[in-house]
């Protein structure tokens, strides 16, 4: 993860001003509400095709008054809050039903967080709901220990944000997987509905489902690594390593987003397993990041080759490069995990992929970068570094040319774009929702974007930076060697 001198930024406090206190997430009020059917779950879900992008399931969260009612007030008092309420669950796919009736659910997301209805301070309407998409995070196992959905107790649920062609992040998790990268995590499109009781049925529309990473994240992964649990680090902002005092401690730590938002700290490195023994992975890392900006020539490689697999490594970047990711370690120092395995090795996390695809801020224009000049040039060791061996660039460049290569079923535009048009027709009928948002599948990027000309599943020319431009062609054009 990080820079020459590689540290990581200071503990952010959250932007309020006055204490307060969340909304408890327990009551008499809630467990008769939510009393449903509460049958075990089917055996047909099978935990490693639950993410299979040929279905669409539906996923229904039911919710008592009460309990919308804290979701959205805890909102208000912090958007960034973690307070967790309780829902009923049910999954339904090719016309059986699975129904968990408590679950824990929270919003999530950083920028894309925001309220599921109305405005600041409004309480559910039942008579005109106002309402809005969102991102949910499922908790299966923390009102009920023993209950898992399909093998797993977390699951994300991610509206298509600035995604009118409902296609980057899901595009970006199966190429992933098609090339090879079983650190990235599985996704697939679901249908969405929420059920406040005694209000008429909302349905969100088309959401991508998506794998949480965490414990079950490694677990179903076992045969990689070792099934112990080792360090999980979250990396987001200030995991570049910009300050001189890359072992600074302050940068490490368990995010907590208390009740009081002055106390709430955020870490460049937010440890997400084994908290109890923090100080021993603080200086696991600490010692990683010291070894990564200090060690050179044939010692680091040395080094670097026993601490990661630079095979699966220079896969992922290539993928990630040709997926035009910029808001990532290489460019945004943002948006990826690391994990230290039991098997002594670590492993980058690709994460957060729907940016993408001609999406892009950071750079000038992603489609014309230059893969091996993608991001700052001295500031990100773990890829400059690596890149700077020509071996390790070799691997690089022929990951980069097996993916492009109009033979194989991957990035090709041949391949991609039916792929995508496939997506399309499938999941095209349940757009349309009850928030009002998001209605009608585009192809185009996201409107803030440097690069509007890119398109997905149309468009026949290698363009640059005038009309309209295929990304795939584009991309590929654009590699040169």
């Amino acid at each position: 993860m990080k820079k020459l001198v590689f540290l990581f930024t200071f503990c952010l406090l959250l932007s309020c001003s006055e204490d307060y206190q969340l909304v408890p997430t327990t009551g008499s009020d809630t467990t008769e509400s939510l009393a449903r059917v509460g049958q075990p779950q089917h055996p047909y879900i099978d935990p490693q095709t639950l993410f299979s992008i040929d279905k669409v399931p539906t996923i229904t969260l039911q919710f008592s008054v009460a309990e919308w009612n804290k979701l959205l007030t805890n909102y208000d008092l912090n958007p960034k809050n973690e307070k967790k309420v309780t829902a009923a669950f049910t999954y339904v796919l090719n016309g059986q039903t699975t129904q968990l009736d408590s679950i824990a659910l929270k919003l999530k997301g950083n920028t894309s967080r925001r309220r599921p209805e109305g405005d600041t301070g409004e309480l559910h309407s039942t008579s005109a709901p106002d309402w809005h998409h969102c991102h949910f995070a499922l908790d299966f196992s923390k009102n009920r220990p023993n209950q898992l959905f399909a093998g797993r107790n977390k699951l994300d649920l991610k509206w298509f944000k600035d995604d009118s062609s409902y296609a980057r992040e899901i595009y970006s998790y199966d190429l992933f997987r098609r090339y090879g990268v079983w650190t990235a995590p599985r996704a697939s499109y679901t249908r969405v509905k929420i059920k406040v009781d005694g209000t008429t049925l909302a349905n969100y529309g088309v959401y991508a489902m998506i794998e949480h990473v965490d414990e079950d994240y490694i677990g179903f992964r076992k045969n990689y690594w070792t099934p112990t649990i080792g360090d999980l680090w979250k990396g987001g902002y200030g995991s570049d390593g910009l300050s001189a005092n890359f072992v600074q401690t302050a940068s490490m730590g368990i995010e907590d987003v208390t009740l009081n938002p002055n106390t709430s700290v955020y870490y460049a490195y937010d440890l997400k397993t084994n908290d109890d023994n923090l100080p021993a992975a603080k200086a696991n890392l600490q010692q990683f990041i010291a070894d990564l900006n200090t060690k050179t020539g044939a010692d680091f490689k040395n080094w670097i080759s026993s601490k990661m697999d630079i095979r699966l490594f220079m896969k992922t970047y290539a993928t990630s490069v040709m997926l035009g990711m910029w808001d990532d370690y290489w460019v945004n120092a943002n948006n990826f995990y690391f994990y230290f395995a039991g098997n002594g090795k670590a492993y980058f996390i690709p994460y957060d992929y729907d940016n993408t695809l001609g999406t892009s801020l950071l750079l000038q224009n992603s489609g014309l970068q230059n893969p091996l000049i993608w991001g700052p040039a001295n500031n990100r060791p773990l890829i400059t570094k690596i890149l700077a061996i020509p071996e390790y660039q070799q691997m690089f460049k022929d990951d980069v040319s097996e993916l492009i290569d109009n033979n194989r079923p991957l990035f090709a535009a041949s391949k991609s774009m039916p792929r995508i048009q496939s997506w399309y027709n499938r999941i095209a009928p349940y757009v349309s929702n009850d928030t009002g948002e998001d209605m009608s599948l585009l192809d185009q990027p996201a409107s803030w974007g440097n690069q509007p000309n890119y398109r997905l599943f149309s468009g026949n020319s290698a363009g640059g930076n005038n009309g309209t431009a295929n990304w795939f062609l584009t991309r590929a054009a654009n590699v040169p060697w």
